[in-house]
């Protein structure tokens, strides 16, 4: 292929779902704004939306299959295109087309919560020549140790962080709970007091689960869904992110983007991507005498919010789909 060649790019708009908005479509029209690619827009799990989507025949039938990357290959249901994207639940097999796949949970491949389908369903994408994309170093390294695959089968890449508008009149104290339900639980009594304290609230971010579980402790503590999360972040003085580390932590990283200071635990992942930018502490011991700082201190809080959005401009969708644009050719030259 010549390298100056406009790539023609299958691109799956049921990928990377997530609370803050459809991260592929923002990734798709940034891949667009490049000049690079063309992409072919299709959708693995619902039918067409839009006018220029490609509509995959018999796509229903098909999807319980290709779950496990099993099923009618995606040659012959879409136009002639160079490679395909996929970041979701469905991996359609390919014959003759490349496949990058995005793993941006982790949650399927997990302890207790492990489901084999998508681990095995993975292990035959590549065994069949596909590239998967790990969001970060450090989850590329669980899913290279979970797939048994080797370290050039798996490649690195952010996934795109909606844009958000800046934070500019939050007063209250947001915590993003994702599966650690337990630990929020054991802080939050201490949590409540210090919002009090600061004519404050706490409101969290968490499933439907976790919401519930909050609730049942009787605490005066404002629960939200996933679906309100860009609520929540306007309402930020400070952000406190709780994870288990299984999902890219694209709420922490909003967080940054507006502006709200961002507490979180120093765990392998956070260094990663939020070290430098947030205040990361050793041990929940350090939560309170740390949220105190960032609430109070006017000088720590400008330096967080200014090192906080120059950190987050690394997950728009310009700088990914540049990212992105460099890992299609190279999977393209390899195929």
């Amino acid at each position: 292929m010549n390298p100056a060649a406009s790539l023609k790019v299958g691109f799956d708009l049921d990928g990377s779902l997530e609370s803050l908005g459809n991260s592929m479509v923002e990734l798709g029209d940034a891949l667009e704004a490049t000049g690079e690619c063309t992409l072919v827009r299709f959708r693995t799990r619902q039918a067409a939306q839009q006018s220029g989507e490609v509509r995959l025949p018999q796509r229903s039938l098909w999807l319980p299959l290709w779950r496990r990357s099993l099923g009618r290959s995606l040659d012959g249901l879409l136009p002639p295109v160079d490679v395909v994207h996929l970041a979701g639940l469905a991996t359609p097999p390919s014959k003759v087309i490349p496949l990058v796949i995005s793993v941006d949970d982790l949650r399927p491949l997990r302890g207790e919560t492990r489901l084999h389908q998508r681990a095995h369903q993975l292990k035959r994408a590549v065994e069949h020549g596909a590239r998967i994309v790990a969001s970060t170093r450090t989850a590329s390294h669980e899913v290279q140790e979970v797939l048994g695959i080797e370290r050039s089968q798996i490649t690195v890449v952010s996934p795109v962080v909606p844009k958000v508008h800046t934070t500019v009149d939050g007063r209250n104290l947001v915590v993003n709970v994702t599966g650690l339900t337990d630990r929020f639980l054991t802080l939050a009594p201490e949590l409540v007091r210090f919002a009090s304290s600061k004519d404050a609230r706490v409101i969290v971010v968490a499933s439907a689960k976790s919401s519930q579980q909050i609730r049942s402790r009787g605490l005066d503590i404002v629960t939200l869904p996933r679906e309100r999360a860009r609520e929540a972040l306007g309402e930020g003085w400070v952000v406190l992110h709780i994870s288990d580390g299984a999902r890219f932590p694209s709420f922490a990283i909003a967080a940054l983007a507006a502006g709200v200071p961002t507490l979180a635990r120093s765990t392998s992942i956070n260094r990663e991507l939020l070290g430098g930018a947030a205040a990361l502490v050793e041990s929940d011991h350090d939560t309170m005498a740390t949220l105190s700082e960032v609430w109070e201190n006017q000088s720590y809080r400008a330096v967080l919010q200014a090192a906080g959005q120059i950190r987050a401009t690394d997950f728009d969708a310009t700088t990914v789909a540049r990212a992105y644009v460099a890992l299609y050719r190279d999977v393209v030259r390899g195929w």
